[in-house]
Formats: C-alpha cells, structure tokens, sequence
C-alpha cells in the first residue's frame, strides 16, 4: 500500500506557486538592499559590514555543515572559508520578504555560490533568512542554507 502512495506521488507535479507579489514595496527594497549589502561584504570579505549585521544569538543551519549557534565560529569560519574564496550570487527575481509583525522579515530566495579556488559553480539552492529589527538596526538572526 505504500508503494501506491508514494508512486502516485512521484508522478504528480511539482508545486508551482502564483508569482511573488510583496505586500509592501518598502519592506521588500529594504530587505533586497540588506541582502546586497550582506552579501556585498560576503564577497569581498569585509568582515566588520558581516559582522555588524549579524545577531549575537545567530543560529546558522546549512543542510551540509549542520548547526552554528556561535556567532564567533560562524565569523571565524567565513574567514577561514569564505572571503577570498568563494562568491555568493542572489538567483534574480527569486527574492521574497514577508513581515513578521513585532519582529522583522523572513526573506526567502535562492542562491549559488562560485568557488574561486576549485573553480566550481553550484546550482542555484534555496534560503531562508530572519532579519529582526531591534533599536532601528536589522541583523540576521536565523540563516537555513540548502543545497
């Protein structure tokens, strides 16, 4: 019986959702503009920028590397890993921002990474972020990186 069902959906076809349609332009630019200055950092290893943007009880999951709850270690490893080496590439078109009344936006989107030193390419992959708004700063909170 349950070779059917997962037969049956195996077969069926992949959800497609309606196109991504902000419900608020200004929180989208906002989140769009955090994202391009995250990564812009990201990419040419200006650890302070990351750094500032990145809560004090960050928790980083990655389907690959498993759980990070010390920002530290997270710094620590995009400096030994990251910059210098490796680009990150918002997939366009692909970035999405919900409000979280009372707390910030998650931001959903895909992403691929170029490294410089295997000379690799992935394939885009999805992300989730969860920017807070705290004392008018916004800082990362929860990243969920998938490959």
């Amino acid at each position: 019986m349950m070779l059917c069902a997962v037969s049956v959906i195996a077969q069926q076809k992949r959800y497609v959702p309606t196109p991504y349609d902000p419900a608020s332009e200004k929180l989208y630019s906002t989140i769009a503009r955090l994202d391009s200055i995250y990564f812009g950092a990201y990419n040419t290893g200006k650890a302070e920028v990351v750094d500032s943007l990145t809560s004090a009880d960050l928790e980083f999951y990655h389907d690959r590397g498993g759980l990070t709850t010390s920002k530290s270690d997270y710094l620590e490893s995009l400096k030994k890993n990251i910059y210098g080496k490796v680009t990150r590439r918002l997939t366009p078109g692909s970035l999405e921002a919900y409000e979280i009344p009372g707390y910030g936006v998650i931001e959903f989107g895909y992403h691929s990474f170029t490294n410089k030193q295997e000379a690799s390419e992935s394939h885009p992959s999805k992300f989730v972020a969860i920017w807070q708004l705290k004392d008018k700063k916004w800082k990362i909170t929860r990243v969920v990186s998938l490959h």
